[in-house]
């Protein structure tokens, strides 16, 4: 904007410049030549008055070259040439006239009554001609027969006419470095709170709420600033209320949590008890027995997830990191819920890394069990170190229908299920859940049938980015769903 400006303003004194030149030369011009014309006109009429009295008609070659000796004499020593029908004579014997005074001058002389005059350009050099016919003085207007012309030399006129217009042209060049200057300044006092405004909206931009710019004057930058101001201050109220609002969702839901654990648990004891003795109980008892049991046990694993979001959320999470064989954290996490004879295993040996194992875990029981719920066999399981020897990859496919474009985008949103028709409905009766006392595993990540929570990819790629890596979907060319686990590849633990 700043080099527009100062262009803008240089455009402008320049077009200003050269039309004020070319006006200012042009009245110049037409002032010097009219005052030279008007001067040469009178200058031939008073003097050819004064000397035609003395003229005897019919003139002879001699008094006509007299005559315009005389006429010469008078108007400064101006060629002059007087005609006579077919006589001529020159005030200058060695002067070249011809080429000066036109056969059109001439027939405008001789058809008139006045002076007439005609600027021409000779060899280079411009001049101006009148013609004069003589007249008789007692009243009589009709012409004597003579024609009187003065070839007077403007190359002075010129001159001054070029001087002018250079002392013109020189004068440009301090105007457009005058504009540019101008322009600069100007540039710098409309720019300045501009670049101000900007930063600070970049600085909002960034979550920088508290950004403000300085009102300085009344004028539209000034209520640019304070309008900015204004919807600062609003931003940051609606911001800090959000806050507030979201921190209260965030306590409610943990708090809901963790007293829901104690009913729980005694819910739990009396469905154990329950399907324990279900054997014994009539038909419809005891299919109630088994369903109480598993429903129980499902809404134990959610009350367990929504407190394991409820601590990402509050940023309470930490890692129990050790040095780690990341294939025997997968073979167990495998054995652990008895997929191991349902899942294809190619895990690269002795790759090591610094992770909390029950959170590798948890991620692994989530990936895992949502492609045994949702796909189709067979599911793999590879683990690899990526080609720059920086990165832990684990990919978890399978070869069910896949996942649609918009699954893909939402498959890690907390409380999102794809489509029920996706959904594989098995009995396999495994109980896929772990217990490790502050259970961090997903509702998902067994293969029970029907739906989970929706929490187990989530929390997956919370886990997944506490350790900072990420967990990434595609599709499989031949149809099926991947996901991979990406983990930086540390060799020592933090702080050794």
């Amino acid at each position: 904007m700043r080099v527009r400006l100062v262009v803008t303003f240089v455009v402008v004194a320049l077009i200003s410049a050269v039309t004020a030149t070319a006006l200012a030369y042009r009245d110049a011009r037409t002032a010097v030549l009219q005052r030279t014309q008007n001067a040469a006109v009178n200058d031939l009429r008073e003097r050819v008055g004064v000397v035609a009295a003395d003229v005897d008609l019919p003139p002879d070659e001699r008094t006509l070259a007299r005559f315009a000796s005389k006429v010469s004499e008078g108007i400064g020593a101006r060629i002059v040439v007087v005609r006579y029908q077919d006589l001529s004579a020159t005030s200058d014997t060695l002067a070249e006239t011809e080429g000066r005074i036109t056969a059109e001058l001439r027939a405008a002389v001789r058809a008139g009554s006045g002076a007439r005059f005609q600027r021409v350009e000779w060899r280079g050099e411009p001049y101006l001609v009148v013609g004069l016919p003589v007249t008789y003085a007692d009243g009589d207007r009709r012409t004597s027969g003579l024609e009187v012309f003065a070839i007077t030399a403007l190359r002075a006129e010129r001159d001054d006419t070029a001087a002018l217009l250079d002392s013109v042209r020189a004068g440009i060049v301090p105007v457009v470095v005058l504009a540019a200057v101008l322009a600069l300044l100007a540039a710098g006092t409309v720019l300045r709170p501009v670049r101000k405004l900007g930063r600070a909206t970049r600085e909002l931009a960034t979550g920088d709420l508290g950004s403000r710019v300085a009102v300085r004057g009344h004028d539209e930058l000034a209520d640019l600033a304070r309008t900015f101001n204004e919807t600062a201050d609003a931003l940051q109220a609606s911001d800090a209320e959000l806050r507030a609002q979201e921190a209260k969702a965030r306590r409610f839901v943990a708090d809901v949590s963790h007293e829901l654990r104690t009913p729980l648990a005694a819910m739990t004891m009396v469905a154990t008890v329950l399907e324990e003795d279900a054997d014994q109980l009539p038909p419809d008892a005891a299919r109630a027995a088994r369903t109480v049991g598993a429903e129980t046990a499902r809404l134990s694993r959610l009350v367990d997830d929504l407190m394991e979001i409820s601590r990402f959320d509050a940023k309470a999470v930490r890692l129990n990191a050790s040095v780690t064989d990341l294939a025997d954290t997968v073979r167990a996490s495998l054995a652990l819920r008895g997929w191991t004879d349902r899942v294809t295993a190619e895990l690269r040996q002795g790759v090591r890394a610094v992770v909390d194992r029950r959170r590798v875990d948890v991620i692994v029981a989530n990936l895992v069990g949502n492609a045994l719920r949702h796909g189709a066999p067979p599911v793999t399981v590879t683990l690899a170190v990526d080609d720059g020897g920086e990165w832990v990859v684990l990919e978890v496919a399978d070869h069910g229908p896949g996942l649609a474009p918009e699954a893909r985008e939402r498959v890690f949103d907390r409380f999102y299920k794809a489509d029920a028709a996706r959904t594989r409905s098995t009995d396999t009766g495994t109980d896929t859940g772990t217990d490790t006392g502050d259970r961090a595993d997903s509702g998902d990540s067994g293969d029970s049938g029907g739906q989970g929570s929706g929490l187990g990819m989530a929390i997956a790629l919370e886990n997944a980015r506490l350790h900072g890596g990420t967990i990434e979907v595609g599709q499989q060319p031949l149809g099926g769903a991947v996901f991979t686990l990406r983990l930086p590849l540390c060799t020592r633990e933090e702080g050794e």
